[in-house]
């Protein structure tokens, strides 16, 4: 039996019983006016169910006790390439018209996004070519390669997207990240496997890089459940959303300085700021220390070896573990696990330091 929120433990605490919408009762529901639309992601669930996996989510006995509260872990690091993004790649490839299945793909990423895109590239039988950073990690930029994928290096993220937007002039299709609603859409299908295994839900923590994750499962969930408080994350050197959400407008970051790599969104989109604008409760910024220090956390009680992108959820869940108490049942997404052993061992100095 797959362990899950409904039968790992039997004395949870619940505020309410909650309200989840059937499957018959959501196709008798229109959604029109979402910034996303619901039934667009359920069709994203559809589409991609044969390519991508349906990962557990587990209770947690050790976060719980940490937090005095109900925590479950998202496991979406099970993925065949690490991370999430598969979700997206798939739903947006899969979506091609007759005419764009003959071009080549482009797609611009310092990492999981890379990594999906070329999986699903290969998967479905098309060529593709990611443009990344020359910070990337080599274990990234091999894994790329050994999907079939062609690598082009740039000195920066900026330059990387301004090159993609000259490949899309040409004819390519562009996959962009998370500035496109059929990526997002797909990126939501989490949501709502996070609500078919734990409708008791309350409060959601998702990392942020451009804003995808963080939007489409927003929108998957609180359609169904507008109670669930999203909390977003970013890092110091890599808060885009936040600096976004501060101004007012969208703001272009001159340099990514933090340690997670795959956060490195140099802005966000306006599709993704105003997912966040409707749906994020906040977005909390963390040290790479502190991230640090909670991916080590994982890996010592939970034995699952997280990236600091996925593990600054936890360092955020212990600034706003005022938000949480006993009846709260509070979902963190493990959204990828993509970390090479020589960054794992540069990451336990910072850790020892």
């Amino acid at each position: 039996m797959l362990l899950t929120a409904r039968n790992a433990k039997k004395n949870v605490r619940f505020k309410s019983s909650p309200k989840v919408f059937s499957s018959r009762e959501l196709k008798n529901i229109t959604t029109t006016g979402e910034i996303i639309e619901l039934a667009e992601i359920r069709k994203a669930a559809d589409r991609i169910a044969p390519y991508i996996k349906r990962t557990p989510l587990f209770y947690d006995e050790d976060l719980s006790a940490r937090f005095d509260s109900n925590f479950y872990l998202k496991h979406e690091l099970l993925q065949t390439t690490g991370a999430f993004k598969v979700r997206g790649a798939f739903n947006k490839i899969l979506s091609l018209t007759e005419a764009e299945n003959e071009r080549e793909i482009v797609a611009v990423s310092g990492g999981n996004h890379a990594q999906a895109v070329a999986y699903a590239a290969h998967e479905l039988g098309r060529k593709a070519l990611i443009l990344m950073p020359e910070f990337t990690p080599r274990n990234y930029i091999e894994k790329t390669e050994n999907y079939g994928a062609r690598v082009e290096l740039y000195p920066t993220m900026a330059q990387a997207f301004d090159r993609a937007k000259q490949y899309e002039a040409g004819g390519a299709v562009y996959v962009h990240p998370f500035d496109n609603e059929t990526v997002v859409a797909g990126q939501g299908t989490i949501g709502l496997e996070i609500l078919a295994d734990a409708p008791q839900v309350t409060d959601v923590i998702v990392s942020i890089g451009g804003g995808g994750l963080a939007g489409g499962v927003a929108a998957a969930i609180k359609w169904q459940k507008p109670n669930v408080k999203i909390w977003g994350v970013e890092t110091n050197g890599a808060a885009s959303m936040r600096a976004a959400l501060d101004a007012n407008e969208i703001v272009t970051l001159p340099k990514i300085t933090s340690i997670a790599r795959t956060l490195g969104a140099p802005a966000v989109s306006q599709l993704t700021f105003d997912l966040a604008r409707r749906y994020l409760s906040d977005v909390t910024v963390v040290d790479d220390a502190e991230a640090v220090r909670e991916m080590f956390y994982l890996l010592d009680k939970t034995k699952v070896l997280t990236e600091p992108a996925t593990s600054c959820t936890l360092a955020a869940a212990e600034k706003l573990r005022g938000k949480f108490d006993e009846t709260s049942h509070v979902v963190v997404i493990l959204c990828g696990g993509n970390i090479g052993l020589d960054d794992l061992f540069q990451l336990k100095k910072i850790k020892e330091n």
